[in-house]
C-alpha cells in the first residue's frame, strides 16, 4: 500500500478522493487537516492525518508519503496564498521526500489566463503553481477539468492535451481521474484536459 497526501482533503472534490483512496486495494490515503476537529472527523472513519496549512510552513507534511494529490482550492478568497503559493510549498515539500508522484488539480484555461475574464487571478494562479510543478524534480499529472458539477459521476470522460472546447464534468469522475492517475501506468509528466465523455476513465488514461 502506498501512502497518499490528499491536499485539500477537507474540501468536496478531496472528501470523495479519500473515500476512493479508502476503497483501493493500492493506496492508504492521509488526510491532510488545519485542526483538531477536521482530524476528529477523519479519524472517526479510520483515515490517518497529518496537521498542514498551506499559509504556513508545510515542509514537514510530505514525510512518509509514496504520493500526493493536490486538491486545494481557496474559493477565490484568497487565490494567490493557496492556490498559488501554497502548491508551491506542497510542490517544495514533496521534493524535499522524495515522493514518486505528485497529481495536481489544475483547471481548464490555466495554460492561458489572459483569455479569462472573471477568473484571470485564479487560473494564473494555477498556472504558475502548474509551471512550477512541471520545473520541479517531480514525476507528475496536471489534471485539468471543465467546470466542475455535483452530478453523480458515470466513470466517463472526454480527455485530450487539449480538448479545444468548454464542458463540464462531475466531482465524481474527477476524484476518480485523480485517483486513477495516481498508478505508475499512468500519465507521467503530462499535463491534459477533462471533461464529461463516453470513454471509461481507465481506457481514457490507457489511450492517453
Amino acid at each position: 500500500m502506498e501512502n497518499v497526501l490528499v491536499v485539500g482533503a477537507t474540501g468536496t472534490t478531496g472528501k470523495k478522493i479519500v473515500q476512493l483512496l479508502k476503497a483501493s486495494q493500492y493506496f492508504e490515503p492521509v488526510a491532510m487537516v488545519r485542526n483538531n476537529q477536521q482530524q476528529t472527523e477523519f479519524e472517526a472513519h479510520q483515515v490517518k492525518t497529518v496537521m498542514g496549512d498551506l499559509e504556513q510552513d508545510v515542509s514537514h507534511t510530505a514525510k512518509d508519503m509514496d504520493k500526493v494529490i493536490f486538491a486545494a482550492g481557496s474559493g477565490g478568497n484568497n487565490v494567490k496564498a493557496v492556490d498559488q503559493d501554497g502548491a508551491i510549498k506542497m510542490i517544495d515539500a514533496a521534493s524535499k521526500w522524495n515522493i514518486n508522484k505528485f497529481v495536481m488539480l489544475s483547471s481548464m484555461g490555466a495554460d492561458q489566463p489572459e483569455k479569462s475574464d472573471k477568473l484571470q487571478d485564479y487560473l494564473k494562479a494555477k498556472h504558475n503553481a502548474d509551471e512550477y510543478l512541471k520545473s520541479s524534480p517531480l514525476n507528475y499529472a496536471i489534471v485539468r477539468p471543465g467546470s466542475l458539477t455535483n452530478s453523480v459521476g458515470d466513470g466517463k470522460i472526454k480527455l485530450s492535451k487539449s480538448l479545444n472546447e468548454q464542458g463540464e464534468i462531475s466531482r465524481d469522475n474527477v476524484a476518480q481521474t485523480l485517483v486513477r492517475t495516481l498508478h505508475d501506468d499512468a500519465p507521467n509528466k503530462e499535463t491534459f484536459e477533462i471533461i464529461s465523455g463516453d470513454t471509461l476513465i481507465g481506457k481514457a488514461l490507457e489511450k492517453f
